[in-house]
């Protein structure tokens, strides 16, 4: 279970939005931080397969990013996700299962899984659209965990949420990190000071520290804040 970057990439135009990015990653929580504009989300999305790089590779266990094997262990909550307001959860993730192939029985099963895991069991027959922000980013979660991913791509899943719903959203992501590989974006430090068992710090394109912050003396939140000053 490893993802490797290889001296990644992406250029629109003049502007290089991620620079020669080199890093490995193995199971558990990776947290991906930066300021808005760093560019997380065009690293991320490039780890999904949605942009093409303009230089370097990305591999898990030796396929390619755009090989249907990666494809089938990957799940991926971007950071703006679409709902569709007139289904209820349940008919929701239903949707998603079945343009992931699932048979109904299946399907029905797994569904009622994912909506006990994330915690919106008892809101399977509500329609989205009487969910709260954290509720919708629960249930964006749960159409990301569908196929059981072994990588699991989070853009600032934590966006917008209030106090409990972000202790309650760190649980849960460092639950997943004990056997899948986690990359969760953020520019808010606390969202991944105590769960990430790696984390990479982005400016301007630039990979500028990356490590376990827990082999390191100090805050976090302060060395953060000087980087980007």
């Amino acid at each position: 279970m490893e993802l490797t970057v290889t001296g990644l990439t992406k250029q629109y135009g003049d502007k290089i939005a991620v620079d020669k990015m080199t890093f490995k990653l193995e199971k558990g929580v990776t947290g991906l931080l930066g300021a808005n504009g760093a560019g997380k989300t065009t690293l991320m999305r490039m780890m999904c397969g949605i942009l093409t790089p303009t230089e370097g590779m990305i591999e898990y266990d030796g396929h390619p990013v755009n090989s249907e094997e990666y494809r089938n262990v990957l799940g991926y909550l971007p950071q703006d996700f679409g709902y569709y307001p007139e289904f209820t959860g349940m008919d929701f993730l239903m949707y998603f299962c079945a343009l992931k192939g699932l048979d109904k029985k299946t399907a029905k099963f797994r569904c009622k899984e994912l909506l006990e895991l994330v915690g919106l069991e008892d809101k399977a027959k509500v329609k989205v659209k009487k969910y709260s922000g954290g509720m919708k980013q629960r249930l964006g979660i749960a159409q990301a965990l569908i196929n059981r991913p072994e990588v699991l791509i989070l853009d600032e899943p934590t966006a917008g949420l209030d106090p409990k719903e972000r202790v309650r959203f760190r649980n849960l992501i460092e639950d997943l990190g004990k056997v899948s590989v986690v990359v969760l974006s953020t520019h808010i430090v606390s969202d991944i000071e105590h769960i990430a068992d790696r984390i990479i710090m982005m400016k301007n394109g630039h990979i500028i520290w990356q490590g376990s912050w827990k082999e390191e003396d100090g805050s976090l939140e302060e060395f953060y804040l000087k980087e980007f000053e």
